[in-house]
């Protein structure tokens, strides 16, 4: 039977060749354009809201609770996703109240999301006692885990690799490595499951986003990929790359905005500055090194809003 899904983006998003950019690094490079995923300024978490969402009105639930670090995508996401659902949200953020919002943090509050400031928690841990609360008062919550990555979130990448697989079949083109932003494990364990289960021998490349994350993070992604239905996996054979890790999470290096620089004035295209950007960085250190060969994919999963805040702006100029 398939899980319930309520429709939040616009599928298939765009499959494009990097002509120029690939031209320069000497390597056949596309981008699959979930910035474009339609919901909230787009990104990768629209794809796992879709069922988290589903589940939740499912379960007659009358609001959502989530968390993250301040500027999270998937926060902002999980607010619009839960207007456009008729669902009170919740977000458990890491730090204090600023004086004034921006970026991901001005666009929750559009949406009408209600903040609870959690201090140095930005990983959600504080969402449990968010939820009793909220029973407490009679509420009806549903939990979207951090990321929105557990095995009802990663049904979204599940789908997302059978769109893939469609669209480059129609382009005739065969991927030997897809590399994308991996962090709280959903994008990376869906994409390993629905490539399994679509015949695709491409390598999965995750580039490692938030220094926290490294060892734990391959056992972590493999058993989700698991309880997905990828049966025999091991954290030996999940690719989590650090090449990546420049700084600490959300620090904004040189490597990160020469990234964003180079893919904008090539290509028109924008990164973020906390995943993609890191993570397009690590694409072009490992090319620069010559260890990237055949069709190479970058996944775009999005972050806009993140490019629109002071501390930012200042560094990629």
């Amino acid at each position: 039977m398939e899980p319930p899904r309520f429709e939040l983006g616009f599928w298939p998003t765009p499959l494009q060749r990097l002509r120029r950019i690939g031209g320069e690094l000497g390597i056949d490079l596309w981008i699959k354009r979930d910035d474009l995923s339609g919901l909230a300024t787009g990104g990768n978490k629209v794809r796992k809201l879709e069922y988290l969402i589903g589940a939740a009105l499912q379960a007659e639930a009358d609001c959502v609770v989530t968390g993250g670090a301040a500027q999270s995508n998937h926060s902002r996401q999980t607010a619009a996703a839960a207007a456009a659902a008729g669902l009170e949200c919740h977000l458990a953020l890491g730090g204090e109240e600023p004086e004034s919002a921006d970026g991901n943090l001005l666009l929750d509050q559009i949406y009408g999301a209600r903040l609870h400031w959690c201090g140095p928690d930005r990983k959600g841990q504080r969402i449990p006692s968010i939820i009793e609360s909220l029973r407490a008062e009679g509420r009806r919550p549903y939990l979207i885990p951090y990321g929105g990555s557990d095995s009802t979130g990663a049904l979204g990448f599940v789908r997302a690799a059978r769109e893939l697989d469609e669209q480059a079949e129609k382009q005739g083109v065969q991927f030997g490595e897809i590399i994308f932003a991996s962090s709280s494990g959903g994008t990376h364990a869906g994409l390993i499951d629905g490539a399994r289960r679509c015949g695709n021998s491409a390598r999965l490349r995750g580039m490692a986003i938030d220094p926290d994350d490294p060892p734990k993070a391959p056992g972590i992604i493999s058993d989700l990929a698991r309880q997905l239905g990828t049966l025999g996996i091991g954290a030996s054979e999940v690719h989590l790359d650090s090449i990546s890790l420049f700084g600490g999470y959300g620090e904004v290096t040189k490597n990160e905005a020469a990234a964003i620089r180079r893919l904008a004035r090539a290509e028109g295209i924008l990164l973020d500055p906390v995943y993609t950007g890191r993570a397009f960085a690590g694409l072009l250190r490992r090319a620069e090194m010559g260890e990237l060969t055949g069709p190479v994919l970058f996944w775009h999963t999005g972050g806009l809003p993140a490019l629109f805040t002071g501390e930012v702006g200042s560094l990629l100029t």
